[in-house]
């Protein structure tokens, strides 16, 4: 993907992709996946489908806010944490939210 384009048709060829947004946006749409085919009855499922595609409105919008991310990271986390078989996408997830808050690091004599 060239700088400056889109992902897909619903974003605006105006908005410059940052990696990290396509990252999430794939995250995303693995634990939505894997949630669907979980054949368990979980009771905070809805809770978890409610915050994931909240979670893909946002990277469909092309920024998303660091603490909106957090908050439902929680969220999803909190419906979904013991669910082992889970565990690798929501740890996927995590991970790709983390890089949003991560501060660039100064070297030294900078």
């Amino acid at each position: 993907m060239e700088h400056g384009q889109a992902v897909d048709g619903d974003q605006d060829p105006r908005v410059v992709e940052d990696p990290r947004v396509l990252e999430l946006s794939e995250a995303v749409s693995r634990l939505r996946r894997e949630l669907a085919g979980h054949p368990a009855d979980l009771s905070d499922r809805a809770v978890a489908e409610d915050e994931l595609a909240a979670l893909d409105a946002m990277v469909r919008a092309g920024a998303p806010e660091v603490p909106r991310l957090r908050r439902s990271l929680l969220l999803v986390a909190g419906a979904l944490g013991s669910v082992s078989a889970l565990a690798p996408a929501l740890a996927e997830m995590r991970q790709v939210i983390d890089t949003f808050s991560e501060v660039p690091r100064q070297r030294l004599g900078d």
